[in-house]
Parts: structure tokens; sequence; C-alpha cells
């Protein structure tokens, strides 16, 4: 592969990386702002229904009543902590991804030490969790940071 279609072939998966990043933000906001008007109560409700069907197969069903037993547990102090985690969270990718996408020069050493900062949490989480969901999420943020010093490193040879 040529120098030239490496960097081009980098620069879209920089730009489809950081759109997924937003779209991920868009949802956290939102996702937060509905736990705060919602009562626990309901999203047991809501998760029992969505594996009602599962559990009449497998009452055993690991996942299923993982969730439900998750969910169980969630405290007014506990939603309304996750509700301003999520919103918080989503909001500083909305104004990170905005000022990438708009090759702001700053937001590129901002945008790695955050993300950094979050896969360290990441990964202090994965060992309490042993996730592989939470693996693949260390990877990726891994590969995003990666990808913003390459293309950070490029505009700044531009300018």
């Amino acid at each position: 592969m040529s120098d030239n279609k490496k960097r081009t072939f980098l620069h879209k998966l920089f730009i489809f990386s950081i759109i997924i990043k937003g779209i991920d933000g868009v949802l956290e906001t939102v996702g937060g702002s509905v736990l705060l008007f919602i009562k626990s109560k309901k999203i047991v409700q809501f998760i029992q229904q969505i594996f009602h069907h599962e559990l009449a197969q497998d009452p055993h069903d690991v996942i299923a009543n993982y969730l439900i037993k998750a969910v169980r547990h969630f405290s007014h102090g506990t939603m309304i902590f996750a509700a301003v985690y999520l919103s918080i969270h989503g909001l500083i990718k909305i104004g990170l991804v905005s000022a990438l996408l708009k090759s702001k020069l700053w937001a590129y050493p901002l945008a790695a030490i955050i993300l950094s900062l979050f896969v360290l949490y990441e990964i202090f989480r994965f060992f309490y969790t042993y996730s592989y969901i939470l693996l693949f999420l260390i990877i990726v943020d891994i590969i995003i940071v990666i990808l913003l010093r390459i293309e950070y490193k490029e505009l700044k040879s531009v300018a």
C-alpha cells in the first residue's frame, strides 16, 4: 500500500471512529437524561418484559437473570449517579468529536488524554469484571488514541 493510500485509509478510519464516538456520546447523553426521569422500578419492569420470552424458554438464562438481578439493586442514588455520569461523559464526547471533525488542533491532545484516562479506567474495571466486551472496547479506544496521534501529526505538519 502506498504512503498516500495508507494515509487516506487511516484518515477515513479516524473519521469513522470519531463519528461512532459522537453517536455514542449522543446516546449516552440521551440515556443519562432519560434515567433522570425514570424510576428504578420502571427499569426493572422494562428489563423483565424484554426477557420474559427468553426466561419462559430458559428460566436459567445467565444474561437475562444477571440483568434483572442487577437492575433490582439500583437505588435512587445509583440512578442519579448513572444519569449524571452518562450525561457528562456524553457531552464531553460530543464536544470533543465536534472539535475533532472541525480539525481544531487543541482538541487532539485533549481527546487523547481524556480517552487514555478512560482506557486506564476501563483496564481497571476489566480486572474486576473480566468482560470480553470491555476488553474489546479497550482495544478500540487504544486504536482511536493511536489514530488521534497520527492525525494530529499530519495536521501539524500541514499547518
